[in-house]
């Protein structure tokens, strides 16, 4: 079931084949757009898939906010589902592995990756 949130150029789309959730964000990450991205992950959640993908391979700016929901979200339900992130480059990966959350929860540099280390 996909849903879709678009404002001012940040947008958040999620699909759930029942089995996997997957949240793409595209736009600025920031302590205005990470609730939004909090409640795709709540709701998300909610319908139990066994695994969660979170893809910021459109992310522009990524600002501490956003990453305190990634570790929440991993902290909150990795050990009820299987937890990753799509992130790659400065403006992802970097802060991410800058933060240690590469530690925390499955980083991937692709969603096709990041879906593949689920089989």
């Amino acid at each position: 079931m996909p849903a879709d949130t678009n404002t001012a150029g940040f947008s958040i789309q999620s699909s759930n084949d029942g089995r996997v959730a997957v949240i793409a964000v595209s736009g600025e990450l920031d302590i205005t757009t990470a609730p939004t991205l909090a409640a795709a992950v709540d709701a998300q959640v909610a319908s139990t898939p066994s695994a969660l993908v979170i893809d910021l391979s459109a992310v522009s700016f990524l600002a501490s906010a956003a990453m305190t929901v990634l570790a929440t979200a991993q902290k909150d339900h990795g050990d009820t589902l299987a937890f990753s992130v799509v992130a790659d480059g400065p403006t992802t990966s970097r802060p991410i592995k800058l933060m240690g959350l590469d530690q925390e929860f499955a980083l991937h540099s692709d969603l096709a990756s990041a879906l593949a280390a689920l089989d």
